[in-house]
């Protein structure tokens, strides 16, 4: 028999709050965490509206840890997830050996050091002819070493490493949209191959700066309600027009069932199917018959040794695009059949946004917490019926139900699909 995987412990910080206790409380009450960007001059760009971590302070995660207050905003919000989750679980007091607690998270690119690049620019400009020499000098004049290695997103999962003495495996892959919620399959593998005993397992993402605003808007992929900032994100919605950018990370300790046990952890639940897939069709457009994502719900449902039936919720990628909702909502037909319609889904980026390669983890959490508290989250914002996406997106409003399992879908830029299957504790 493999090595069963459960969730011990959990930690979040995101646009609706700095603790699981408050983002459930506020993903319950239907609140939304979209505003105007503060972070970066935006008043320039087609899209000024994103999902941004408020009344954030690292230093009670941080303090005494030498030179912190350089790390990337990833790497920051990781420390402050991964701080919350191990308390929560208790591992670190049961002695584990630092060999057998490992590592794995799906994070983003850290800092763009936009001012600094910018002044390098117009250094390099002043001549009729690009000046790379001026350029360069004038980059080692201001660069900082330490703060421009933030940039590289293996960072977070060194730093966490670092504060919590994991010497086991260490990893950290970048599948987009898919990334940590690929962490936690390939953690949760990790402990049934029996190569830990527990993993730090989560993704951390800020894209909310200059170049990542103007990468997605070239990509006409975010929403311009630039006047209704709280009612922009609105996933199966006839009227959406693209998705919300959100910050923030998310960590969840997994550990060997047995193990836990033993020493009396609290469990939130338990990891049972992870099944991932490509579309292997275009970089930016998902496959138009979902068979990526109808591939890797397929696998992950297979792996936890259930039947579609047995689904009782589904938190959908639905990330607010035209695209990208209809596909999932084909893609959902396929795998429960008849009864699609009856299997609830919802979107919770309609509330704290798109956190990126930090998206999946976070709601893999929320299935969590649904199966705990036998509550379901809503899609906000679903005022207009789109005859495409025609499920039960529970609209607008939480609602009490019996679930017993949990599907989380992750879809990535680039065709990258994960899907993770979550029960209840054993």
């Amino acid at each position: 028999m493999r090595r069963r995987v459960v969730v011990t412990g959990i930690g979040m910080v995101n646009p609706l709050g700095n603790h699981v206790d408050v983002v459930w409380q506020a993903l319950r009450e239907s609140r939304s965490g979209v505003g105007y960007i503060s972070i970066f001059d935006a008043s320039s760009f087609p899209t000024r509206i994103a999902a941004e971590i408020k009344n954030f302070d690292p230093s009670s995660a941080l303090n005494g840890t030498p030179g912190w207050e350089k790390w990337g905003r990833h790497s920051k919000f990781a420390a402050f997830a991964a701080k919350q989750a191990i308390e929560n679980s208790g591992i670190l007091q049961s002695k584990i050996a630092p060999h057998r607690l490992g590592v794995y998270l799906g994070s983003g690119e850290g800092n763009q050091d936009f001012i600094h690049f910018t002044a390098m620019m117009a250094e390099g400009l002043k001549g009729t002819e690009f000046d790379m020499s001026a350029f360069m000098k004038k980059g080692l004049e201001i660069l900082d070493p330490l703060m421009e290695l933030e940039q590289e997103p293996n960072m977070p999962a060194a730093h966490v490493a670092g504060l919590f003495n994991a010497q086991g495996p260490n990893a950290n892959c970048l599948t987009a949209c898919a990334a940590s919620s690929q962490a936690v399959g390939e953690a949760t593998e990790l402990i049934r191959q029996g190569a830990a005993d527990a993993m730090i397992a989560g993704g951390t993402h800020s894209m909310i700066h200059p170049f990542g605003v103007t990468g997605f808007s070239l990509l006409t992929t975010l929403s311009t309600r630039n006047d209704e900032p709280t009612r922009a994100s609105r996933p199966f919605d006839r009227l959406r027009d693209g998705f919300v950018l959100g910050e923030g990370s998310a960590m969840v300790i997994l550990e060997e069932y047995e193990h836990a046990k033993r020493r009396g952890a609290p469990i939130y639940g338990e990891v049972l199917g992870y099944g991932s897939t490509a579309d292997a069709y275009r970089i930016t457009d998902i496959h138009p018959e979902g068979r990526g994502a109808i591939g890797c719900m397929r696998r992950a449902i297979a792996d936890a040794g259930l039947n579609p039936t047995d689904i009782g919720y589904v938190n959908a990628h639905g990330t607010s695009t035209s695209v990208n909702d209809r596909v999932e909502t084909v893609a959902c037909k396929a795998v429960f059949g008849e009864n699609a319609k009856d299997v609830p889904v919802s979107s919770t980026k309609s509330m704290m946004g798109h956190l990126i390669a930090a998206a999946g983890v976070t709601e893999m959490i929320v299935c969590l917490m649904t199966l705990r508290d036998q509550v379901l989250p809503p899609t906000i914002n679903l005022e207009n019926p789109d005859p495409e996406c025609d499920l039960d997106y529970i609209p607008n409003v939480a609602r009490p139900a019996k679930v017993r399992y949990a599907l989380n879908n992750s879809f990535g830029f680039g065709g990258q699909n994960v899907s993770l299957v979550l029960g209840p504790t054993p």
